[in-house]
């Protein structure tokens, strides 16, 4: 087993993809709502993944703020398909959630990596 396969960051964020993939799955959304939803949630657990195999602090940083920066962009989509009426408030606010929790792993990650103590962020 690798490491990565050990962090619950990781793991929340596969479950995480996982939950984006069925919603696109269960749901009709346009063809490019569904490429970008599909690739910036499985972007999560791969950047996490790549980056816990980097040897410098710089790099796993980098990767890690990819994958926070993409679940950001999960969390956009998420938000302009209920602005469209195309998903539920209750469940984007489930995805939120979720989601908020992993940002905020990654962020302490981050912050780790950088030797800065800092609060988290809202999100």
């Amino acid at each position: 087993m690798f490491d990565f396969q050990k962090f619950e960051v990781y793991k929340k964020a596969k479950t995480f993809h996982k939950e984006c993939k069925d919603l696109i799955l269960k749901s009709k959304f346009d063809k490019y709502v569904i490429d970008q939803l599909g690739r910036a949630s499985f972007s999560v657990p791969l950047n996490i993944a790549e980056g816990s195999g980097k040897f410098s602090k710089a790099d796993r940083k980098n990767y890690f703020t990819t994958a926070r920066a993409s679940g950001f962009e999960c969390v956009a989509v998420m938000d302009f398909l209920t602005g469209e009426g195309e998903m539920n408030t209750e469940k984007y606010t489930g995805f939120y959630q979720r989601y908020e929790e992993l940002s905020k792993i990654l962020f302490r990650m981050i912050q780790n990596l950088e030797g800065k103590k800092k609060d988290s962020p809202a999100i």
